[in-house]
């Protein structure tokens, strides 16, 4: 694997480790469906979470969540509903960013951002 993608899988670990820390139940990580894939799925409070987790060494040139593009999330849309179908979930859902900075001290800094977006 690509050391970017060991950089982006190690920011995923560290999202997971928060929302399992803040009472979330994870449900699937890195899901798929077509072209589209979820980073976490989470469950709270009869509420269903798509989170998008970016991972970046610093936000120099733009926040992290800046990069979940409107075709990101038309894709994140995707297969959320596909997800949801599947699960026969009748609650709420809601489209989450995680950020996570990482110095170079290997020290995270994780912001979450609920309701970040509604495809």
């Amino acid at each position: 694997m690509a050391r970017h993608n060991d950089f982006g899988a190690n920011g995923e670990q560290i999202a997971r480790r928060y929302l399992e820390e803040s009472g979330y139940e994870i449900l699937d990580q890195n899901w798929t469906f077509g072209k589209a894939e979820i980073d976490l799925i989470a469950y709270k409070d009869s509420t269903i979470v798509f989170a998008e987790v970016k991972t970046r060494r610093n936000n120099t040139f733009a926040e992290p969540e800046d990069f979940v593009s409107d075709e990101k999330q038309r894709l994140l849309a995707f297969a959320a509903d596909e997800y949801i179908h599947l699960m026969d979930h009748q609650h709420e859902v809601r489209f989450d960013i995680i950020t996570v900075l990482i110095d170079r001290c290997n020290e995270p800094e994780i912001r979450h951002i609920e309701d970040a977006f509604w495809p």
